[in-house]
C-alpha cells in the first residue's frame, strides 16, 4: 500500500485550507504535501525549493509547518488524471500525503477528505461535488446545506477536536495494512 492520502477542498479561496493542512501536517511531521493551483494554458510539478519556499507562498507555509516534502501542481483540471499520479509518485516514500486543491480530490479520490467552509458560508459550485465527498466538514457560522449526513461537522475552532479525528482515522487506516 502506498502512503495514505488526505484531501483538503473548500467553499472558495481563502476558506482556510492551507491553515488546516499546516494543522494537520504539524501533527503528522515528515508527511508530504501537493498544492494544486488550477491554470489554463499548461501542466507542470514543481519540487524547487527556491520556489517553494518563497516568502509569502503557501507552499511556504506547508514547508514551515514540517512537510517532509511538497510538490506544487499548477495544471488545467483535463491534465489532472496524467500529472497528479507522477506527484503522488514523487512523495510515495512517505507514510502521507496532505492534498490542497478541489481538483485534485476530485480525481484523486484520498483515503480521506475535509471541506473547509470559509467565514462567509458561500461555496462555489464547483466545490459542492467535493463537499458531498466530505468525511469531516469545518465550518464558521452555519454548517453547509449540502453536507452528507455521514460527514462529522466542526467549527473551525474545534480545530484540535479535527486533528484528533484525523489521528484516529489515520490509525485506523494503518492497522488495516
Amino acid at each position: 500500500m502506498g502512503p495514505i492520502l488526505l484531501g483538503i477542498g473548500g467553499g472558495r479561496s481563502g476558506a482556510g485550507k492551507t491553515t488546516v493542512a499546516c494543522e494537520i501536517l504539524r501533527k503528522h511531521p515528515g508527511w508530504g504535501a501537493i498544492k494544486y493551483t488550477k491554470t489554463f494554458l499548461y501542466g507542470s510539478i514543481t519540487d524547487d525549493i527556491d520556489i517553494l519556499s518563497q516568502k509569502g507562498k503557501d507552499t511556504r507555509k506547508l514547508l514551515d509547518a514540517g512537510a517532509g516534502k511538497v510538490v506544487w501542481v499548477r495544471a488545467p483540471f483535463y491534465e489532472l488524471p496524467e500529472i497528479l499520479p507522477m506527484a503522488v509518485e514523487m512523495l510515495s516514500h512517505l507514510k502521507g500525503i496532505v492534498i490542497e486543491g478541489n481538483g485534485a480530490i476530485e480525481v484523486l479520490r484520498p483515503d480521506i477528505v475535509i471541506f473547509v467552509s470559509g467565514s462567509e458560508g458561500e461555496i462555489k459550485d464547483s466545490a459542492k461535488k467535493i463537499l458531498t465527498m466530505a468525511d469531516i466538514v469545518v465550518f464558521d457560522g452555519e454548517t453547509p446545506v449540502e453536507t452528507p449526513q455521514r460527514a462529522k461537522k466542526f467549527r473551525r475552532d474545534e480545530i484540535g477536536d479535527v486533528l484528533d479525528l484525523v489521528s484516529e482515522i489515520i490509525r485506523e487506516l494503518e492497522d488495516r495494512t
